[in-house]
């Protein structure tokens, strides 16, 4: 008793957390800047804020709520999904952040032994999300190689050779850890793909906000289509914890098996949390888009600090909170880079080996203020210039 051996195999076969090793990384080295986790600086807004602090003292915030949300929430959800989305026959649960409702989804559509599609380079909690229910046959597909965009002539091909049909697939839009917006039609395409092969959509919305250059964010909604969404990045409320999914009201007994995943994870999302949601809801997107404008600066900065690698090494950065990068040829080790930069150059990226992708990085531009971003940029691009012309000279 005791041994490793007594341990689940489909725990230790699934991925280390890249963040907890990032966060190590960061720790041991000395005054280091993150240009790694997904994060945005601010907070949610003062006037959301100041509707909470006396809630503390209400009896409600420490009790259980509904667990599906509670519905003051919900209500204010199902306005803003038709509203701002386009989406009118979705039911809605609210989660404790976007990777339990992703976790919630798994479970309730995912037998262990399903095989599901992804896209390279993918979200890797949601990687790690299938590996630890025992959804171990993942098939990932490859991106455009100038776009980044899904690849729909390959998942029409999967799909139809693919025996059994895979249960599902999922796409991040805009895209984590690219910032790649999927255009409507294609995403249309991917949707049409999946209803025809009886298999499941699962988009993710985190980023939905987060678009540039005129840009604008759209969903896609069926019997087959379950969409999610989060309150962290838009409203500042990463440590409140606080997501929902917006999962089709026709299909018979999908509300029964979300609660009962749902009851027995979080029960419900925090009610503090709820409130505040609730009331940065009430603010409106208009604040969230003038925040997200304070990200042009960064991205410009990053995208200045990454030039080293050449014109074309760069991608994404049209939408969410990220830029991807190749790094040079001979560098397929991308982890020993990563610690490279971090020691000698005291800048932290995430190596893009952890989404499927060797030799690359994700740089995100959302948690730094414009002051410290230009510093961090700095650091990254002398360490760049010195990875292209000498290689890491410890």
């Amino acid at each position: 008793m005791g041994s490793y051996g007594m341990l689940a195999r489909r725990a230790i076969q699934t991925e280390t957390p890249v963040m907890v090793q990032i966060q190590e990384l960061i720790r041991g080295a000395k005054d280091a800047m993150s240009l790694a986790q997904g994060v945005v600086y601010w907070q949610p807004p003062k006037q959301a804020l100041e509707k909470v602090k006396e809630l503390v003292w209400d009896p409600s915030v420490s009790r259980y709520g509904a667990d599906e949300g509670i519905p003051e929430l919900r209500e204010a959800l199902i306005k803003k999904l038709h509203h701002e989305n386009k989406l009118c026959k979705s039911s809605v649960m609210v989660t404790a952040g976007a990777n339990q409702a992703f976790v919630n989804i798994v479970l309730t559509l995912c037998d262990a032994g399903d095989s599901v599609v992804m896209f390279a380079p993918y979200y890797f909690n949601a990687y790690m999300s299938f590996q630890m229910t025992g959804v171990t046959d993942i098939l990932v597909g490859p991106g455009n190689p100038k776009t980044l965009h899904p690849d729909a002539d390959w998942l029409e091909r999967t799909l139809l050779e693919t025996k059994p049909t895979p249960k599902l697939v999922t796409v991040v839009n805009p895209g984590n850890p690219s910032g790649t917006y999927i255009p409507e039609p294609l995403l249309m395409r991917i949707s049409d793909l999946c209803r025809d092969a009886g298999c499941w959509l699962v988009v993710d919305n985190t980023y939905e906000y987060f678009m540039y250059d005129g840009l604008k964010h759209s969903c896609v909604e069926g019997n087959h289509i379950v969409n999610i969404f989060s309150f962290s990045k838009a409203y500042g409320m990463m440590g409140w914890r606080v997501g929902y999914i917006a999962y089709p009201s026709e299909v018979e007994g999908f509300e029964a098996l979300l609660l009962k995943i749902q009851d027995n994870i979080p029960i419900c999302a925090s009610i503090i949390s709820q409130r505040l949601a609730l009331h940065s809801l009430e603010v409106g997107p208009e604040w969230v888009t003038e925040q997200v404008k304070g990200l042009i600066k960064n991205r410009t900065l990053v995208l200045e600090a990454l030039s080293p690698l050449g014109e074309d090494a760069v991608k994404g950065g049209e939408g969410a909170i990220y830029l991807w990068a190749k790094l040079p040829d001979k560098y397929l080790d991308d982890f020993e880079v990563v610690r490279w930069l971090a020691w000698k150059h005291g800048v932290v990226v995430i190596p893009g080996s952890a989404c499927g992708c060797q030799g690359h990085v994700r740089i995100s531009f959302g948690g730094l203020l414009e002051g410290d971003c230009r510093l961090a940029a700095v650091r990254l691009r002398r360490g760049l210039e010195e990875l292209v012309k000498d290689g890491m000279v410890h």
